[in-house]
């Protein structure tokens, strides 16, 4: 009997070790996952060796993704990636919904917001100019148009980082606090601060690795607050950027974890878990410079910067799409050409004139409203300004390169006379010409016209001889939209009617002001 138990005893030891050898080498199991990630998180390879100790899981890291993985997810066949690990899912989030894809799990690993690094003289100069010292995006779009602001930010048609930037700039501009809407973007409000952008990468990555060599011609950066903290402590600039966190917002970015094939949710999960334990919150943090979203881990000093008011993304691709589709390519920037085509008959003597005077002025810088600084001109934008009563009473282009063009302006729309009767369909006939002649010139730059009048036409060209004229100039004529502003007595019904024929829209600056009406318009194409 005890022979058996023996016997029986040892039989169970040898199959309950058996089990335990099995289990303990299914748990350290390896598994390699492929990610595909953004560039700028090359920074945490050197803690992944730690990773596949820990969890016998290996992230073979492939840093090539794009902004919203458009052409990479979902990959034809069996799946290129196991995983993404992105600065921002949620370009990818709003395609995978528009596509009705399911919507792979995500985990938020990191949090960094995108914000503006400037040269310490350029940061003392917008801080002496903005209230309380407190800079804005606005500041910065202001500061971009007048050439203070020379900056680099990576390219949002491509980094996630880029397009979390514009939208954030775009988000501040439209002035709402809410996440933009198809009407905040019908109209470009970014192109004073585009004017600014001197230096641009495919990635933040290579953004910030460029840069140390463009210091005399760039003096910001737009990126995460990361990758900012982290040139600092790299010894290649001549002097730090003074980090701004933007008081009117900041998209806040959380470099997510990404399951794209469901069968590795167990090896998945290990990962997670590994990245959001204290220790390597805190490894995280130290190396990254970004900040932890474990709360058992206390952040950096310098990491406890109140991000306050976190601006939402939008919540349809089509946003995002039309805003960088608007903004452009950052290597080949366009600076539009305005048509102005003033009423100066006698009816706008007085208080009208004094309103077209005080319009102009807040357009030229005057204006220190946030609505105002993105609305102003800007360094490269083609401003003409045509004055009419009954015939063309002055004509005078300008390309803004600094104050005294502004003030070439300012005299033109100050120091006229006045004439009687008003033509105002050979006003904007001779706008047509002009905007004709600008497109020959240079076929590629954007082109508008602004139409001011206080009344009826009763001079002149007819208005089906203005479309006659209009029709005979052909298709560049076409791309020329007429943007007609309302004021005193005009013709409303006739001003909606040429709005509607050339691709404009009609502005009332009865029911608010003129300057407010201007603004309104500002970057409509």
């Amino acid at each position: 009997m005890t022979r058996l138990v023996r016997a029986t005893t040892a039989a169970l030891a040898l199959v309950l070790l058996g089990t335990f050898l099995s289990s303990c080498t299914e748990e350290h199991k390896s598994i390699t996952l492929r990610v595909l990630a953004s560039p700028e998180l090359a920074d945490v390879e050197p803690l992944l060796g730690q990773l596949k100790e820990d969890t016998g899981v290996e992230l073979e890291m492939d840093y090539t993704a794009t902004a919203d993985l458009a052409g990479q997810y979902p990959a034809a066949g069996h799946a290129a990636h196991q995983l993404a690990w992105l600065a921002s899912d949620r370009s990818f989030l709003l395609r995978v919904q528009d596509a009705h894809l399911n919507r792979p799990e995500s985990t938020a690993i990191m949090r960094s917001p995108v914000v503006a690094g400037l040269a310490p003289a350029v940061a003392a100069t917008l801080r002496e100019r903005a209230p309380d010292g407190r800079i804005t995006w606005a500041d910065i779009a202001d500061a971009a148009a007048d050439g203070t602001v020379r900056f680099g930010m990576a390219d949002p048609r491509r980094s996630d980082t880029g397009r979390a930037a514009l939208v954030g700039v775009a988000t501040a501009a439209a002035g709402t606090g809410r996440a933009l809407r198809e009407q905040d973007v019908s109209c470009d409000r970014l192109r004073g601060f585009r004017s600014g952008q001197t230096l641009t990468d495919p990635s933040s990555r290579e953004l910030i690795d460029g840069y140390p060599s463009h210091q005399d011609d760039t003096n910001a950066l737009i990126a995460h607050e990361s990758e900012l903290l982290s040139l600092n402590a790299s010894g290649k600039l001549r002097r730090p950027l003074t980090i701004v966190h933007p008081d009117d917002g900041m998209v806040l970015s959380d470099f997510p974890l990404l399951l794209l094939d469901p069968r590795e949710r167990p090896a998945y999960q290990k990962v997670v878990d590994w990245l959001l334990s204290a220790d390597v919150q805190q490894k995280l943090m130290d190396r990254t410079h970004r900040r932890p979203v474990n709360p058992d881990v206390e952040p950096a000093p310098q990491l406890r910067t109140a991000v306050g008011n976190a601006l939402s993304f939008p919540d349809r691709l089509s946003i995002i799409e039309r805003l960088v589709d608007d903004y452009g390519d950052p290597e080949h920037p366009t600076a539009d050409q305005v048509v102005f085509l003033l009423d100066f008959s006698t009816s706008m003597r007085g208080k009208r004139m004094a309103d077209l005077r005080a319009a102009f002025a807040g357009l030229s810088g005057a204006d220190r409203t946030a609505a105002g600084k993105f609305a102003r001109f800007y360094r490269g934008e083609r401003l003409t300004v045509v004055r009419f009563a009954g015939r063309v009473l002055q004509e005078r282009t300008v390309t803004v390169s600094g104050d005294e063009d502004l003030k070439t302006l300012e005299r033109t729309v100050t120091g006229g006379g006045f004439g009687a009767d008003t033509a105002v369909w050979s006003a904007l006939d001779r706008g047509y010409r002009i905007s004709a002649a600008a497109l020959r010139q240079d076929p590629g730059r954007p082109v508008s016209i602004v139409l001011m009048t206080d009344g009826e036409n009763n001079a002149g060209l007819a208005y089906g001889e203005f479309l006659r004229h209009y029709r005979r100039l052909g298709t560049g004529a076409a791309s020329v939209p007429t943007f007609p502003v309302q004021f005193g007595e005009a013709d409303a019904a006739e001003l909606k009617r040429v709005a509607a024929a050339t691709g404009g829209r009609m502005v009332d600056a009865n029911l608010s002001s003129l300057a407010d009406a201007f603004k309104e318009i500002r970057g409509c194409h």
